[in-house]
């Protein structure tokens, strides 16, 4: 069988990858994909912080991480997921409604068949996968969010009801004199908070306001709010 351009030579590893947990209310005797999704979520990892770490030479590990947040968001396999159709060759249950193009149940589905590839070829079989896959390792799509992540953050929470100010913090300063790594916090009341290291105090507040964006972003997709006051006005 094949899938996003590798083929398995252990079928039941790619069926098992498909097979939805909703799948196992009727027939409870399948196995669901829950287990590989677990490995595939750290392949996934190790993929995309290896084709970070080649295609940005120069970045600080605190860009390298906003961008691997990025390119492992479940919005980023989602749009995968759904230029392949993988949704077509899930197994779920009959008559079940049909899945959002932002249904968690897609990403899963990704990174599972991930980790299966894993075990059926190694990291060889995986990056076959990935590299296929497409994920994007330049960020959102929204150039504003991603040019000036502070503006675009401080603009957000002002928007709430009352207007909120992120607060940025210093954690920590390390590292030789000429190659020092800050970490920042940043925080926003009733919202949540971030850290991120980078070379310089200015790329570690940014790096900390695009990972609190991001996070917010993931929070409203998955209708999980830490905080419901504010959930439907994080836009």
């Amino acid at each position: 069988m094949e899938i996003f351009g590798y083929t398995f030579r252990d079928d039941a590893l790619l069926k098992e990858a498909l097979t939805t947990p909703a799948y196992r209310m009727v027939h409870p005797r399948a196995t669901d994909n829950q287990r590989l999704e677990f490995l595939g979520d750290a392949v996934l990892g190790l993929l995309a912080a290896e084709r970070l770490y080649a295609a940005f030479p120069h970045a600080a590990e605190g860009a390298l991480t906003v961008r691997r947040t990025h390119m492992v968001s479940s919005a980023a396999l989602c749009a995968a997921a759904n230029r392949f159709d993988l949704v077509s060759r899930l197994k779920r249950n009959r008559g079940a409604s049909e899945l959002s193009r932002h249904a968690k149940t897609l990403a899963d589905a990704v990174e599972a068949i991930l980790g299966a590839a894993y075990l059926d070829g190694g990291f060889a079989a995986a990056r076959t996968i990935f590299e296929t896959l497409g994920l994007p390792t330049q960020g959102q799509s929204d150039d504003t969010e991603c040019d000036n992540p502070k503006g675009a953050l401080q603009e957000r929470v002002q928007a709430l009801k009352p207007p909120r100010h992120p607060v940025y913090e210093l954690v920590r300063a390390e590292g030789a004199a000429h190659a020092p790594v800050f970490t920042v916090r940043v925080t926003v009341e009733g919202v949540g908070c971030a850290e991120a290291s980078a070379g310089s105090h200015k790329e570690a507040e940014a790096a900390a306001a695009a990972q609190l964006l991001r996070t917010l972003d993931e929070r409203r997709r998955r209708g999980a709010a830490a905080c419901p006051a504010v959930a439907g006005e994080l836009k």
